[in-house]
């Protein structure tokens, strides 16, 4: 180990896992999952057989123990394992030690993350956004997940109607999203309603087929226990015993998101979705969900998820590439307010090339 101040706590530590079939999985091919464990954990991870031997900083082979315990256990219990989780894992404990701000982590042990199951298959949270916006779809009737793109925000969301479906909780899931690029104005587009908007819901479909067989989602979508709602049709109606998801909303006018706010019926959720630094309405006009999301922020039964770019789960330079957009818009921003110690403040955090 390089010399370093933390150095002076160094120590070691070996592992044993009494299976080695489970063993060489938590491994992973080539010893990946530990080449990733030491590169975010700055630690040295030895296998030898069924044992682990970590060296390092203490708090950061504490850290790395904990990770694969909590891995291991994971594989017990017949969960597969990519090095999608093992990321997962590190950033929720690498979250626990520095933040401590979510009840539902065990300090020092093992890590236990909110998971939506559905019969084809099981979403486990990656960070710990992830896992409050999971926990609060649970409990609250009006969640708001905003955020970057790559979060997993829309994801979560039909994988959670998904499985109430499935547990006989509600009778039909309604999939709705502004369709700014039409103005609303769908007619001339060709088929019926479904193929008119098909295009603007891709990505909620996609989530539908990956937490459901297919046959059952088009089953579902003929017999209407589906349902493709544009925004503009909503007026007017009672959603009840439903999950209702409303996609891209930053692109929602004020007079939109109320109406379709006030479309809740009994034994219903909803889940809004969206990201306020991507709004495609005229220049002037204020984004409904972002004011939504400053009207109810602690209103009872109302849950707002905050994602950032630390919650990115797709590959990691969409993640830069979101810091870099945001250290712009900062900094166009601090431009035009004239700022100079903010615009001070974000040049000395901008990414360098």
């Amino acid at each position: 180990m390089p010399p370093t101040a933390d150095n002076a706590l160094a120590s070691q530590l070996e592992l044993a896992f009494e299976d080695n079939r489970l063993a060489a999985q938590l491994y992973g091919d080539f010893d990946q999952n530990l080449a990733l464990i030491e590169q975010r954990l700055t630690v040295s991870a030895t296998p030898r057989g069924n044992h682990v031997l970590l060296k390092g900083a203490a708090s950061r082979v504490d850290q790395a123990r904990r990770v694969l315990e909590s891995l291991y256990a994971g594989l017990e219990e017949g969960r597969s394992m990519d090095i999608a989780d093992v990321d997962a894992v590190i950033r929720m404990i690498e979250t626990e030690d520095s933040q401590l701000t979510l009840p539902t982590l065990e300090r020092k042990g093992k890590v236990r993350m909110a998971q939506i199951a559905t019969r084809k298959s099981t979403i486990v949270a990656r960070t710990p956004a992830q896992d409050a916006y999971m926990r609060a779809m649970e409990r609250c009737e009006l969640v708001f997940g905003t955020g970057p793109a790559g979060t997993g925000k829309t994801y979560l969301a039909v994988a959670h109607a998904a499985s109430l479906l499935e547990r006989g909780d509600i009778n039909r899931i309604i999939l709705s999203r502004p369709a700014v690029e039409a103005g609303e104005r769908l007619g001339f587009l060709p088929g019926d309603m479904k193929e008119k908007v098909d295009p603007y819901l891709r990505p909620l479909y996609d989530a539908l087929y990956d937490m459901m067989k297919p046959e059952n989602v088009e089953r579902c979508i003929t017999s209407g226990i589906i349902e493709v709602a544009p925004l503009a049709f909503m007026r007017g109606r009672t959603l009840s015993n439903a999950v209702v998801i409303l996609d891209e909303a930053q692109n929602t006018t004020s007079m939109q998101m109320k109406m379709f706010l006030t479309r809740l019926g009994e034994n219903s959720k909803m889940i809004v979705t969206g990201d306020p630094s991507q709004v495609d309405l005229p220049r002037g006009e204020k984004s409904g969900l972002v004011e939504a999301v400053k009207l109810l922020d602690g209103v009872e039964g109302v849950h707002v998820s905050r994602f950032g770019d630390k919650d990115v789960v797709r590959h990691a330079l969409v993640g830069r590439i979101v810091r870099a957009y945001e250290a712009d818009t900062a900094r166009r921003l601090a431009e035009r307010d004239g700022d100079r110690e903010g615009l001070a403040r974000t040049l000395g955090a901008a990414p360098r090339s």
